[in-house]
C-alpha cells in the first residue's frame, strides 16, 4: 500500500497500522469505533480509510476530494444537531444559520433511522454504503437503542463511529464495533501539526503556529490535541472583554456576583458557558487546589448540561463560591 494514504496523520501509527492491515487483507469489519480525544485526527483517518475502501489500497485523489467535500453518493456523514424551529441543524452549520445553542446538540432518533435507510439502499459507485457518525456519545437513549439494532443487522454497509468518550456508549454498542484507538499527541508531534498550519493573523506570523503563544490553561485543556487547541483559541478570543478577569477576581459582593451571572448567561450560549467553566475550573485548581470548590463547579456543569435555567445556575454557584452564601 502506498505510504501516502494516511499521509499527514501525525502520531497515530498504531491506528493507521490496523486500518492499513484491514485494507491490505480486505478483511473489513461491519462497524468501527474510532476512539480517542477530539482533534487528534480521527475524522481525517475516517476519510482516508473510506478512500481506501472505495478506491482500493492505492487511494484516489478524486475520491479523496469528493469525500472531503462531502459529496460522494455512497457516504452519509452524521453529526449531532440542534433542534431549531422544527428543523434539525447540524453542529457545523449552526453558527452560520444563527441557531440559538441554548441546549447541547444531540444525535437523534430521526438521524439513526435515516442512516438505517441509507445502509439498506444499493450503493451507486462504492462497493458498499458508508456511514460516519461523529460524537456518537451524544446520542439520546432512543437513538442509542435504534443504533444498536442497526449494528446487529448492518447488512453490507460499513459504519464508523467517532467518539471522544467511548465509555459513555452502551457496552453492547462497543462490543459490536472493532475499536481503533487514537492517542493524544506528544509535545513534538503537537508542535509539528501546529507548525504545518497557516499563520494565525491574530497571533502574528510566527505565533499563530506556536503553542507557546497560547495561555497556559489552553495548552492544558488541549492535552495533546491540535484540533482542541484551535477550538480553545476560538472560544478564548470570542469571550467578551473582561469576562474571564471577573471570574478570576470572584468578588464577594452579592450584587457583583449576580451581575456576573447575568452577563455570563446573556453574552454566552450554553456551549460557550460550558467551555468557560472548563477553563475557570482549571484556573481555580491551579490557584487554590480547593476540592469543595471543584465539586461545586462539577454541580454547576451538571446543571448546565441538564438544561437548568443558566442564569439561575450561575447565580447560585457564584453566590456560594464567592462566600456570599454557604454551600
Amino acid at each position: 500500500m502506498p505510504a501516502d494514504l494516511f499521509e499527514g496523520l501525525v502520531g497515530q501509527a498504531p491506528a493507521t497500522a490496523l486500518l492499513r492491515a484491514a485494507l491490505e487483507q480486505q478483511r473489513l469489519a461491519p462497524a468501527y469505533l474510532f476512539s480517542g480525544p477530539d482533534g487528534v485526527g480521527r475524522r481525517m483517518a475516517a476519510q482516508r480509510f473510506l478512500e481506501g475502501v472505495i478506491a482500493g489500497p492505492g487511494g484516489s485523489a478524486a475520491v479523496r476530494r469528493r469525500l472531503q467535500e462531502g459529496n460522494h453518493p455512497d457516504l452519509l456523514w452524521v453529526e449531532p444537531t440542534y433542534s431549531d424551529k422544527g428543523q434539525l441543524v447540524p453542529v457545523s452549520q449552526a453558527a452560520a444559520a444563527g441557531v440559538s445553542r441554548k441546549a447541547p446538540p444531540q444525535l437523534r432518533l430521526e438521524q439513526v433511522r435515516e442512516l438505517s435507510r441509507f445502509l439498506a439502499r444499493r450503493p451507486v459507485e462504492a462497493p458498499r454504503c458508508l456511514v460516519v457518525i461523529e460524537a456518537v456519545e451524544a446520542m439520546a437513549e432512543g437513538a442509542a437503542n435504534a443504533l444498536l439494532k442497526t449494528l446487529e443487522e448492518p447488512g453490507d454497509g460499513l459504519l464508523i463511529l467517532l467518539s471522544a468518550a467511548a465509555d459513555r456508549l452502551l457496552s453492547t454498542i462497543r462490543s459490536r464495533c472493532q475499536t481503533i484507538p487514537f492517542n493524544r499527541l506528544g509535545p513534538a508531534d503537537l508542535a509539528a501539526v501546529l507548525s504545518s498550519l497557516p499563520p494565525d493573523p491574530e497571533l502574528g506570523d510566527e505565533a499563530g503556529a506556536e503553542a507557546g503563544a497560547d495561555p497556559t490553561e489552553l495548552l492544558e485543556l488541549a492535552a495533546g490535541s491540535p484540533g482542541a487547541l484551535l477550538q480553545h483559541r476560538e472560544h478564548w478570543r470570542a469571550l467578551p472583554e473582561g469576562l474571564a478577569q471577573r471570574l478570576q477576581a470572584l468578588a464577594a459582593s452579592p450584587i457583583e456576583a449576580l451581575a456576573l451571572a447575568r452577563d455570563l448567561s446573556e453574552a454566552l450560549d450554553v456551549e460557550q458557558q460550558l467551555w468557560l467553566l472548563n477553563w475557570w475550573q482549571l484556573w481555580l485548581w491551579r490557584q487554590h487546589r480547593d476540592r469543595p470548590q471543584q465539586l461545586r463547579l462539577e454541580t454547576l456543569r451538571r446543571q448546565l448540561r441538564a438544561f437548568v435555567q443558566p442564569r439561575l445556575a450561575w447565580e447560585v454557584a457564584l453566590l456560594e463560591l464567592s462566600g456570599a452564601v454557604a454551600f
